[in-house]
């Protein structure tokens, strides 16, 4: 695991957007995103885009599949996570959205449209590079505290602090739906290289536990020791708690040429 410890938000997602952009240069024009929602990616994105505007980065034969989407908003909501996806992802980097994919919260059978999900994956090779935030108790997609380490899309009922969480995107904290469909931590495991980006206080306990502490159900982002290439790039602020902070940062500046993805 490569932690990066940035001096402030903004350069969180300038260094998390040059990073997935990167893999994808790599990777070429097909390369197969996997996207995050909430406010912890949107300066990736924003950043993204305007590599995309500049002609810097070409995307527009790639395909993109979304961590997560909640279980019974109609179709449309603005909160709905097709919508949020559209607005922040498929648009500014000018996908195709016949090639942006999510599961289906509305699906009248929800086995076989997670199990259908996993197979589109698999059917478009599999992700190369996984965008992610974390939850304040955890989680990364929607898996919350004791999902199973090798997990993969289905339903999950919300916790009470991720519904506290996300009642700011919703008129009242009542409307937050109490279930999603999410991929699984196996299924995330499964992408070739995972980027992952925290900002703030509010995340340092989260972040100690999923880079430092043991890995366990108990902070299902912990799995993501276990990957090969996973990065983990965050501000001051949400590396407060972490033990080895300063070996961090000598790593990164210390970084071999050959390696950098700046």
């Amino acid at each position: 695991m490569e932690v990066v410890i940035c001096p402030s938000a903004a350069v969180v997602g300038e260094l998390a957007a040059a990073k997935v952009a990167r893999v994808c240069r790599d990777v070429g024009p097909s390369v197969v995103l996997g996207v995050a929602t909430g406010s912890s990616p949107l300066s990736l994105y924003e950043h993204l885009a305007a590599a995309v505007a500049a002609g810097d980065l070409d995307l527009s034969a790639a395909s993109a599949f979304a961590l997560d989407e909640y279980v019974g908003l109609p179709p449309g909501h603005p909160e709905s996570y097709a919508s949020v996806i559209a607005r922040t992802v498929t648009e500014p980097l000018r996908l195709d959205p016949s090639r942006v994919r999510l599961p289906d919260g509305n699906a009248a059978d929800v086995p076989a449209a997670c199990a259908d999900y996993e197979r589109a994956i698999a059917a478009a090779g599999g992700v190369d590079v996984q965008i992610l935030g974390v939850g304040a108790n955890g989680h990364i997609g929607f898996n919350e505290p004791g999902s199973s380490l090798s997990s993969r899309t289905r339903i999950k009922t919300l916790a009470e602090r991720t519904r506290a969480d996300n009642a700011r995107f919703f008129d009242s904290p009542e409307q937050v739906p109490t279930h999603c469909l999410t991929q699984g931590l196996g299924t995330i495991m499964a992408a070739r290289e995972v980027v992952l980006v925290a900002q703030g206080a509010s995340k340092a306990d989260a972040i100690a536990a999923v880079v430092e502490g043991p890995v366990t159900a108990s902070c299902p982002g912990s799995v993501l020791q276990f990957h090969e290439k996973a990065t983990v790039i965050v501000d001051e602020q949400a590396a407060a708690k972490l033990r080895l902070a300063d070996e961090y940062r000598h790593t990164w500046a210390n970084k071999p040429s050959w390696q950098s993805w700046r």
